[in-house]
């Protein structure tokens, strides 16, 4: 749920290039988006639906997306507690001009009162906006004897478009050693005008590799996609709409 008043489950990434952002994350995309977009989650969704920064075969941002495993919504939540990015305490201010100076992410944005202070008494920073976060009042009472918890929601579908029909990567259960399969509605074709497609739906083992940090330090190398098993080129290159789920809400939604 969105805090401009939206009841949705379908966010569409907003982000102008980053032309540093060589090989980004879903969590990089997802991060820079809501910081231009201004908007909060009223709440943990049991589900979320994120569309690529691409439209069609035409236009993507990015030759390559690598969709992050777990995706970090706690910098996003309103009225959640959150983390001093430079002394781990529980936030009170969010100043999102430091977007990147003490750390990577959302979370490089929201400060102690002490740290605040400190870090904004520089003359680089001296003039930022900051804004007064709000703690909830259970929270507050506990916050000095229990650590800020982080909120991840995960990843169990990649819808992917090419040229004229998508497919799909799909986690057949919930956890981190869920096995994924690659889901093809037109793998194959039998007859011509009055034939009919055949389906195919095939193990993809090697997917948590791929997005792991050994196999991005591979892509990272490898330029060329042509080098790329088939599979795993579609999956990074033309990746439309991640679909993230969070377990814990969905037992009771």
């Amino acid at each position: 749920m969105v805090l401009s008043g939206q009841e949705s489950y379908f966010y569409q990434l907003f982000v102008e290039k980053d032309e540093k952002l060589v090989l980004p994350t879903v969590q990089q995309l997802f991060d820079q988006s809501f910081l231009a977009s201004d908007i909060k989650l009223a709440e943990v969704p049991p589900c979320l639906l994120i569309q690529m920064p691409r439209f069609g075969k035409q236009f993507k941002m990015y030759p390559r997306i690598i969709p992050s495993q777990y995706l970090d919504i706690t910098d996003v939540l309103e009225d959640s507690p959150r983390q001093c990015s430079i002394c781990g305490q529980v936030a009170e201010y969010e100043c999102k001009e430091c977007y990147g100076q003490f750390g990577e992410g959302l979370d490089s944005i929201a400060f102690c009162q002490k740290c605040m202070d400190k870090s904004h008494s520089h003359k680089k920073r001296t003039r930022h906006h900051s804004v007064k976060l709000s703690i909830p009042p259970e929270f507050r009472m506990l916050k000095d004897h229990t650590p800020v918890p982080r909120i991840y929601m995960e990843l169990f579908a990649v819808v992917c478009i090419e040229t004229s029909h998508y497919v799909c990567f799909v986690k057949c259960g919930s956890g981190p050693d869920a096995p994924w399969c690659f889901f093809d509605s037109m793998a194959d074709r039998k007859g011509e005008q009055n034939g009919y497609n055949i389906p195919e739906v095939v193990p993809f083992a090697d997917l948590r590799w791929w997005l792991s940090e050994e196999g991005m330090n591979f892509l990272l190398s490898a330029k060329d996609d042509k080098v790329l098993p088939e599979i795993t080129r579609r999956l990074l290159c033309d990746a439309y709409m991640c679909m993230y789920q969070s377990p814990d809400v969905m037992m009771y939604r």
